[in-house]
């Protein structure tokens, strides 16, 4: 197999969590529109992960928040995010570099990602357990069913859901 010294999937994963950033931002600025709302899992134990003893003693790991009716003082800068969460009634502030962030979903248009960590694309295992959640409050839960940042090989031709050609680009090239 070829190596890839451009490391498309770093750049890949890398552009995904600039998704996230600027979907954040928009939302710290406008609030949330329509009935958009998100699932944000992150390794808790990352570095520049700002979270009370309480919360990391319950989830060491991995945790997911739920950004839609109950937070406050969403603030974005280019490395991380900072919200304002209620666990169980007590009210804390989270930040999060999006390096730390593992998965995003977005449950009101079925989308969302999930990121490889460097255990996973050098074959180890990152997969950690996830804890469920409360109803009604942020704590962590299973990070979403999300599909993988990386797409599946096409056919050279293929059809797709509303009837149209997929075209691979290889079919272009000159060989």
């Amino acid at each position: 197999m070829p190596v890839d010294h451009i490391r498309y999937d770093v750049l890949a994963q890398a552009a995904l969590r600039g998704v996230v950033r600027t979907v954040l931002a928009d939302v710290a600025k406008k609030g949330l529109p329509g009935e958009h709302h998100f699932k944000i899992t992150f390794k808790t134990s990352a570095p520049g992960v700002r979270l009370s003893e309480r919360m990391c003693a319950l989830y060491p790991q991995d945790m997911t928040i739920v950004l839609q009716h109950q937070f406050w003082d969403l603030a974005v800068t280019e490395d991380a995010f900072e919200v304002g969460l209620s666990f169980g009634g007590v009210p804390e502030r989270v930040a999060v570099p999006f390096e730390a962030v593992t998965a995003f979903y977005d449950p009101a248009v079925q989308f969302g990602f999930q990121f490889e960590t460097i255990e996973a694309a050098a074959g180890g295992t990152a997969n950690a357990e996830a804890q469920a959640a409360e109803p009604g409050e942020a704590p962590a839960a299973q990070p979403p069913a999300a599909p993988s940042p990386a797409p599946a090989p096409l056919p050279a031709a293929a059809e797709n859901s509303s009837g149209g050609e997929v075209v691979r680009l290889d079919r272009f090239r000159k060989k």
